[in-house]
């Protein structure tokens, strides 16, 4: 099977070069196109070769020159050997028995990220299964800290957390699930940047002071999801501070600007939080799922996630099992890829990804705006470039690219805007690739000028 998957997969590499995107199969095609059946009886050899590199080659590529549709892309090969060592490994990491040195791995990382933000050794994180799944930790926390009791009563409190109007859409989900409500969100107006707007922040908090709730919570976000917007952390943690509210960042998508000296202004006074997440397969390239979380004291991970359990806690002693604080119980080894990441390159290397996804930025930024035929909707010092060209909406010219095989790219809109949102964070990429997007794009709309004549603006 070790050589099976190294000749796919090299086929596949191959093919990358010349065909950047899959062939496009509508869903409606989907099973009669691929063999994805599953039947009582084995499949000879050769077969589940072919019908096993049929899907693969017909999966959305996600590490290619055509990839700009999400917020994760590209291909580390340093971080690829650290994801594949962890399935060959298959360790969980819940306890030190199960988990063995990969414990230390996990623990080395989640220190230096706390030695970087400034926090003392009562600091601590976990990995956990995604950004909505770290803030949805965030808040089971926010929750407890408040009320201790609600961990072991129930929910019997009227409680209020706020976030921005573009913040991620999990922290309504995450609301509900841990027994807040949706209704309970609030949804705080942002700028002409999509940056959280200060005034008006007291008045909804002494509000629902005034109608019996209990506010619990600030979610900020360090890149929201459609403008890359940073909210400013020094100035809410002021309003936190006094209202006690517990005060998350969200740092899912662009986080990792932590790690850049020219970039980690964006994230100013993030000592300040509670606790802060991001996601290392966004910004810094490592396969999926990568999704740190770390807290200012580490007593509330234990406080809302630590249970006793004699079949499983038999050895060593909490700071080295895992389940202790996290989530989940059974937990793949996520932390490893990472690790071969940053052991190779070293924090310095993490700091010029990051800093190349922003110059990748500025070089479309600077195409957009040196060309008519463009309208900019975003502004600097984010890595999503938010514009539409001639005039088309964008939601056609994106379906289009899409279903003709040539780009994969998505759209957003914001404050009655709708535009084509551009993602620079594949770090393999280079400025050509950035400027032959744009060239596929403008051929793409020539060649199939009856597709877009109703739209075009003449």
């Amino acid at each position: 099977m070790l050589d099976l998957f190294q000749r796919i997969t090299n086929e596949l590499l191959t093919d990358e070069k010349e065909h950047p995107v899959a062939t496009h199969i509508p869903s409606t095609e989907l099973f009669s196109r691929l063999d994805l059946s599953l039947k009582s009886y084995p499949m000879d050899e050769v077969t589940f070769e072919r019908v096993v590199r049929e899907l693969v080659f017909a999966s959305t590529r996600t590490a290619t020159t055509g990839f700009f549709n999400q917020l994760f892309g590209g291909r580390n090969d340093k971080a690829i050997l650290g994801e594949l060592l962890s399935v060959i490994l298959n360790n969980s990491m819940y306890t030190y028995k199960a988990a063995g040195p990969q414990v230390g791995v996990e623990k080395v990382i989640l220190r230096e990220v706390c030695d970087m933000i400034g926090w003392s050794d009562k600091a601590g994180g976990t990995f956990a299964a995604g950004g909505s799944m770290t803030n949805f930790m965030s808040m089971l926390m926010a929750r407890d800290a408040a009320a201790a009791q609600a961990r072991l009563q129930g929910m019997n409190l009227k409680m209020i957390v706020y976030t921005s109007k573009e913040s991620h859409y999990s922290v309504a989900k995450n609301a509900a699930f841990c027994g807040i409500g949706r209704d309970n969100v609030r949804y705080l107006p942002v700028d002409a940047e999509g940056k959280i707007e200060l005034s008006g922040i007291e008045r909804m908090i002494e509000k629902d002071l005034a109608g019996g709730g209990l506010p619990v919570m600030m979610n900020l976000t360090a890149g929201t999801t459609v403008m890359g917007a940073f909210d400013p952390i020094r100035a809410v943690s002021e309003i936190c501070k006094k209202y006690k509210l517990w005060m998350h960042v969200d740092g899912a998508y662009c986080g990792s600007v932590i790690f850049s000296e020219k970039y980690k202004h964006l994230i100013d006074g993030i000592e300040l939080v509670d606790s802060f997440s991001f996601n290392a397969h966004k910004m810094l390239g490592t396969p999926l799922s990568c999704s740190v979380i770390v807290v200012k004291d580490k007593k509330h991970l234990y406080d809302s996630f630590s249970n006793d359990a004699s079949y499983l806690y038999q050895t060593d002693n909490d700071g080295f099992n895992l389940g202790k604080t996290s989530l989940q119980c059974g937990r793949r080894n996520d932390a490893l890829k990472f690790w071969t990441l940053w052991k190779s390159v070293g924090t310095e290397g993490l700091e010029k990804i990051v800093d190349h996804l922003f110059a990748l930025a500025d070089t479309a930024r600077k195409y957009v705006r040196g060309n008519k035929d463009y309208t900019l909707y975003s502004y600097d010092e984010t890595i999503a470039i938010c514009f539409n060209y001639k005039g088309i909406p964008a939601r056609d010219i994106c379906t289009r690219l899409y279903e003709h095989s040539e780009l994969l790219v998505g759209y957003g809109s914001f404050k009655g805007d709708e535009f084509i949102r551009l993602i620079t964070i594949n770090a393999q990429n280079e400025h050509q690739d950035i400027l032959n997007f744009f060239v596929t794009l403008e051929q793409f709309v020539e060649e199939h000028a009856t597709l877009f004549e109703e739209q075009l603006v003449v």
